[in-house]
């Protein structure tokens, strides 16, 4: 997959390294750097040799945010369909049947913070900030952030930081529950990389699966979620790796799992 402002890179293992590489506006999100983000995101999501994806940003920063050069001077309505492009192209991101790892290297800030809470899992370099500054420009966050930043750290903190614009390190972040861990910056990739092979090595099916349920659940009464947990662990047991993985611990040895 060649494109202009984005590297993909095979990592082995089923892991690819999406990187945005728009270094010199600190990866900045405009138009094309997300219509090119949804062309990869599908190519991924249909790629049987894809596990899992980890995404990063080239240079001082994941994705300082949206590009306010391209943004300034829209309207209502033009205001509006920036928006759902965004929002479009982060719930691909959320919904993508392979786990997606946010490996947040440097600023991840209004889009670019929107962006790595599109992802499952978020992993910071000790260098990482993290912020919803919108409101000090003006708007609101409009990819999302208003949404899935109170999933994620609950009403309260949400609000504060979207309400002062505050920007917070990636200790702060960790506290709160925005990230799972931080890491020394030459050690983030390797890490990230890391956790996308164990993930990778487990059975395909059975984690687009557990993806699946959380997703939907997490949106759904506790007695929706249960059902939707009860039919993806159904359909495990349609699978072969279901039959491999339980073969192998009564033996007691490695499964190896096909896929499928």
């Amino acid at each position: 997959m060649d494109y202009k402002y984005l590297l993909v890179e095979d990592k082995g293992d089923g892991v690819k390294l999406v990187t945005i590489n728009k270094e010199k506006s600190l990866n900045a999100l405009n138009s094309e750097v997300l219509k090119e983000l949804s062309d990869c995101f599908l190519k991924l999501d249909k790629c049987q040799e894809t596990k899992v994806i980890v995404l990063t940003g080239a240079g001082k920063a994941f994705v300082a945010g949206a590009d306010i050069s391209e943004m300034s001077p829209l309207s209502a309505a033009e205001g509006y369909a920036f928006g759902k492009l965004g929002m479009d192209v982060f719930m691909q991101v959320e919904r993508n049947s392979k786990p997606v790892i946010a490996a947040v290297n440097g600023f991840a800030l209004g889009g670019g913070c929107e962006l790595s809470l599109s992802c499952d899992i978020r992993l910071a370099s000790t260098k990482a900030k993290f912020g919803q500054p919108e409101v000090g420009l003006g708007i609101t966050p409009g990819f999302g952030g208003t949404q899935r930043l109170i999933r994620a750290v609950g009403p309260g903190m949400a609000k504060e930081l979207i309400y002062t614009a505050n920007i917070i390190n990636a200790e702060e972040a960790l506290r709160i529950g925005l990230v799972n861990h931080i890491y020394e910056p030459e050690e983030l990739l390797d890490q990230a990389i890391k956790l996308a092979k164990t993930i990778a090595s487990k059975a395909k099916l059975a984690v687009k699966y557990a993806k699946s349920a959380i997703n939907n659940g997490i949106q759904a009464d506790i007695e929706t979620g249960m059902e939707i947990e009860r039919t993806s662990f159904g359909l495990c047991f349609a699978t072969e790796d279901q039959k491999e993985g339980m073969k192998a611990f009564l033996e007691k040895r490695n499964p190896e799992f096909k896929n499928r």
